[in-house]
């Protein structure tokens, strides 16, 4: 590991608890890990803003890759845009509004877009999201890329509103990325994208790169890194793809990885 120049970790499941917490122990880990040179890197299928929240305190010190790799962007300059075609959203929120208990989410760079205020779905956008929108038309937005279109789903994303969209499989990514979530991007959009655009612009190889993640929208990010990690909580298929195993979220597995990759830097350096 003494080689390692990225590092990047998935939100939800993985660096941050059940509760959803981020445990304020990484804060001393992500300044060492500066101090050796090494990048880090937020990936995470929520909002842009909603990730820089999180890291309020070092936010300048953090590659927020959001919107499942659709936006990546550091120090408020924006590294990599892939949006969705509009005509492609138009008919994504058509094939969502008939399915039960589903709600569309225009999640655009600007703020996402909802037409439902209902208690159990906004208590779930405003977990994800900071900025957001109530208007009475989705296919109405204007003025805002389209970087993914959301799913929330209540009765369940996989079983209740992903059969509806598998037929995009060709065209978009179609990503179950939680119990309750579908999400719709760009065929480009997708965090290992993500991660190969940030090795190519810092010249870092698949070799010096680790990662950690729990759930189906972070397989391709493993690909991309020799160091991949999946959390003792994770998807089978996560695990199956991850070279190594983590601790799971609530164990604090990723600081713990990070730790003993602190300690061996230390030994190399001394």
């Amino acid at each position: 590991m003494k080689n390692i120049k990225l590092v990047a970790t998935d939100m939800d499941g993985t660096l941050l608890n059940s509760k959803g917490e981020l445990n304020p122990a990484i804060y001393p880990i992500l300044a060492t890990l500066k101090a050796h040179g090494i990048r880090f890197v937020a990936a995470s299928g929520r909002q842009y803003f909603n990730l820089q929240k999180q890291f309020e305190p070092v936010k300048d010190d953090v590659i927020f890759v959001a919107e499942n790799g659709s936006y990546v962007v550091y120090q408020n300059q924006e590294l990599y845009v892939q949006p969705l075609q509009r005509e492609i959203v138009d008919s994504l929120i058509l094939t969502s509004r008939p399915i039960p208990n589903a709600y569309p989410i225009f999640c655009g760079k600007k703020k996402a877009y909802v037409e439902n205020t209902e208690p159990a779905f906004w208590a779930q956008l405003t977990k994800y999201f900071e900025r957001y929108e109530v208007v009475e038309n989705l296919l109405e937005v204007a003025d805002d890329e389209c970087l993914k279109v959301s799913i929330c789903d209540l009765d369940g994303s996989a079983a209740n509103s992903y059969p509806h969209f598998k037929a995009w499989k060709d065209e978009i990514k179609v990503k179950v990325s939680a119990g309750i979530w579908l999400d719709l991007s760009h065929n480009l959009a997708n965090k290992g994208k993500a991660m190969n655009v940030l090795q190519q612009l810092h010249g870092i190889s698949a070799a010096e790169t680790m990662v950690f993640g729990d759930y189906l929208n972070d397989l391709e990010m493993m690909q991309q890194a020799y160091f991949s990690y999946a959390m003792d909580n994770a998807h089978p298929d996560i695990k199956q793809a991850a070279r190594f195993r983590a601790e799971s979220n609530d164990e604090n597995g990723v600081a713990k990885v990070l730790e003993q990759l602190i300690v061996e830097l230390a030994m190399v350096k001394n």
